[in-house]
């Protein structure tokens, strides 16, 4: 289990428990329900809301609460039990400790860890733990199943008393409580060459071969798999045996390299030329070519042995085609590819959503948890604090977005896993285009390095402020519409001015950004006036504040009572169309609307 858990409390009660399990577990942090135990290490308020956000982005959970609580949280939100992260519930009282999700991916040793610093009871259920002291269908890390679609019916000849006779050998196998006879009809094979598995025979492969690949920019994809594929095939190995792909870390950013990896399952690994030419003695074809192109005398060779260690062997010899090479290297145990060169590095570019855990997409929750450290605006790492406990977090003030962005492309060219950070969607006038633009520039234009340039980008979108405000307040985003930033910092009030005036001829419903700052406060006055000479003074406009997070408003107003000391920079500005309309309810809460014409289409078919 790689990610620190997080300690649910929600009564006073369960606190004392609730601190010797995070004793027990460095790195966890413990979640408190604000009003109820305030002063943890993260606060909530919602607690069902808050229990999934956690578990969508993969974060291990461990409640000190009734198991009721985790089960109404968790039932809608279920999916593929390969994925998903430990969840263990425990008694207040600290008596009893129940893995509840997860137990093959670290659910039931957590637990067993845990009833032991408590002294409690670890109420693990899963058959092949209890009865035959393995999870085949679960191996260890290092190890690959080739079957896993047999391992049910598998085990559960065995739980009915069938011996199994074992080849090969794997030390978690030695551990067991399986009944082993040498004539058994069932098999368990243990190898990284390729096998034939099926219901009678599970096929396990350590994870002890690297595969290390060349290419020349722009190879295709096919010609790269296909080459791999073929030398494994040839050489009688398995592809679940493949650790890690691996290579020079200048072709980090080759799609097909990239591809492979994920044909292969294995992750891609990247070394400098100073590494791989430190394996110069182990090559079996150095080339003098190589050398003047990259700065070591073997890409193939060079990379799987230095992901084999010193201990590991050649045993492909360099193969290639006309944009690529190949060369595999066997360790003498399985390798953790986290534990050898770097990766390719990449960037997420999240989209938070207006601050509501409830509004943050699962894509996101997922990033922000996989990330080494995150980057954004202190007020943005603040609302997902939940999500980034025991992450470097890297806050900016507002005004520094070039040098934030800059810095986080850096940080991810250094192999790292990096989360930029911005509010609503991260693509709308945030941080996604600075992202590309400073990739795209030149070096001497101010652009990123290299290596930075290589990494991979990945956007989570996020829902805007506009999107939240005329959701909170009805539907007037009904029709055409268009966004305008009122900000002249970056963008000269006379382009403003002359967009402001073609969408108040196109009768355009208007969202604002960047309405007014503690300097600026003529151009939202300056809008207000084009507009009005466009469509009437009624026209509803709706002021949205702080959307999704404490002390949230909205206001109905009109175009011509709109007053620029009732905006901030918090404050969304929706300025509806000459169509939109605002309606009283009942209730005394208003609704505003804009059509797009079903009620002319009902009057044409009447």
């Amino acid at each position: 289990m790689d990610a620190s858990a997080a300690i649910l409390v929600l009564t006073p009660a369960a606190l004392s428990t609730a601190r010797k399990v995070a004793a027990a577990l460095p790195g966890s942090t413990l979640h408190g329900l604000a009003h109820r135990v305030p002063g943890l290490d993260v606060a909530f308020a919602e607690t069902l809301n808050h229990i999934r956000a956690l578990y969508q982005a993969g974060t291990p959970i461990i409640g000190v609460c009734a198991s009721g609580i985790l089960i109404r949280a968790l039932a809608a939100v279920i999916e593929d039990k390969r994925a998903e992260p430990p969840v263990i519930a425990v008694s207040e009282d600290g008596a009893s400790v129940v893995p509840l999700l997860g137990g093959h991916r670290g659910a039931n040793s957590l637990a067993r860890q845990v009833a032991g610093a408590l002294d409690a009871h670890a109420a693990v259920t899963t058959a092949g733990d209890t009865a035959l002291g393995v999870a085949l269908d679960a191996p260890p890390a290092g190890w690959w199943l080739a079957n896993l679609p047999d391992a049910k019916g598998f085990m559960a000849r065995l739980l009915a008393g069938e011996p199994v006779r074992i080849t090969g050998e794997a030390p978690w196998l030695s551990r067991s409580r399986l009944a082993v006879s040498p004539d058994a009809e069932l098999e368990i094979a243990v190898t990284d060459e390729a096998m034939a598995p099926g219901p009678d025979r599970l096929v396990y492969h350590p994870r002890t071969l690297v595969v290390g690949v060349g290419c020349a920019r722009g190879c295709p994809v096919e010609e790269l798999v296909s080459l791999v594929r073929e030398t494994l095939g040839e050489a009688g190995l398995a592809e679940g045996a493949v650790a890690a792909v691996a290579s020079i870390d200048l072709k980090g950013d080759e799609t097909a390299m990239a591809e492979l990896s994920a044909v292969l399952a294995a992750p891609l690994r990247l070394f400098d030329a100073a590494t791989l030419e430190a394996e110069r003695d182990r090559l079996a074809n150095p080339s003098e070519v190589v050398y003047a192109e990259v700065g070591c005398h073997g890409v193939a060779e060079g990379a799987a042995l230095a992901g084999a260690g010193v201990d590991g062997s050649l045993i492909v010899e360099k193969r290639k085609t006309a944009n690529a090479t190949v060369a595999v290297a066997r360790a003498v145990a399985p390798v953790s590819a986290k534990e050898i060169g770097r990766p390719r590095g990449r960037l997420a570019v999240i989209g938070i959503g207006p601050g509501r855990d409830d509004w943050r997409t699962p894509e996101a929750s997922r990033l922000l948890a996989e990330a080494d450290e995150v980057i954004g605006y202190s007020l943005y790492l603040d609302i997902v604090a939940p999500l980034i406990q025991g992450k470097p977090r890297h806050a900016f003030p507002l005004g520094a977005e070039e040098e934030r962005v800059r810095f986080a492309l850096e940080r991810a060219g250094e192999g790292r896993s990096v989360a930029l950070v911005s509010s609503g969607d991260a693509g709308i006038y945030a941080m996604g285009a600075l992202v590309y633009e400073l990739v795209h520039r030149g070096r001497d234009a101010g652009g990123v390095s290299d290596a930075a340039r290589r990494v991979e980008i990945v956007n989570a979108p996020g829902i805007s402020a506009l999107q939240a405000a005329s959701a909170r307040i009805g539907a007037v985003l009904g029709h055409d519409f268009c966004t305008i930033s009122l900000s002249d910092l970056l963008t000269p009030w006379e382009a403003i001015e002359k967009r402001l005036k073609a969408a108040a001829d196109g009768d355009f419903v208007i969202a604002f950004y960047n309405p007014v700052s503690k300097r600026r406060r003529t151009q939202l006055a300056a809008a207000r006036e084009i507009l009005l000479a466009a469509r009437p003074a009624d026209t509803p406009v709706v002021l949205g504040f702080n959307l999704g997070r404490a002390g949230e408003t909205l206001t109905v107003t009109t175009l011509g009572d709109l007053k620029v000391d009732d905006v901030d920079m918090l404050t969304t500005v929706l300025v509806g169309s000459s169509a939109s309309r605002a309606v009283m309810t009942g209730s005394g809460k208003p609704f505003v609307y804009t059509p797009r014409g079903y009620a002319k289409r009902i009057e044409e078919k009447l």
